[in-house]
């Protein structure tokens, strides 16, 4: 097994300790290879995908000032056939969005929004 070095914010490491906790796994590494692993899940869900999909995209996002998922939405407003948008506590925001296009615009997509870091959730949910 490799040893490596990660810097993490405060914000990240309490997560990580949550992660910990609420699963009862043993220390930080753990936790760590538990969050790769199911962000590898994650991954491997989408490699599939292909030609058109449709489904539902939940994201939560903070900073409702913030105007980073407008222009998302605006550069992919053809994947987009609805969408609502409500206010969470703390300023958060609830995005859902029923999606209909290729599945390469939709990986397109999500990469984006979470390249912005942003984003304190997201999944698609296919039909």
């Amino acid at each position: 097994m490799s040893v490596i070095s990660i810097s993490l914010s405060d914000e990240y490491l309490g997560a990580l300790d949550d992660i910990a906790d609420a699963y009862a796994l043993v220390g930080r590494s753990e936790a760590v290879r538990m969050s790769i692993s199911v962000a590898k899940d994650e991954l491997h869900a989408f490699s599939p995908l292909k030609g058109d999909v449709e489904g539902v995209l939940i994201i939560v996002r903070g900073d409702h000032a913030d105007p980073w998922m407008l222009q998302v939405q605006a550069k992919y407003q053809s994947a987009i056939k609805t969408q609502m948008h409500s206010h969470l506590k703390n300023s958060n925001c609830l995005e859902v969005m029923v999606i209909s296009c290729d599945a390469a615009i939709l990986k397109e997509m999500i990469a984006e929004i979470r390249s912005k870091g942003k984003a304190l959730y997201v999944k698609f949910v296919k039909e």
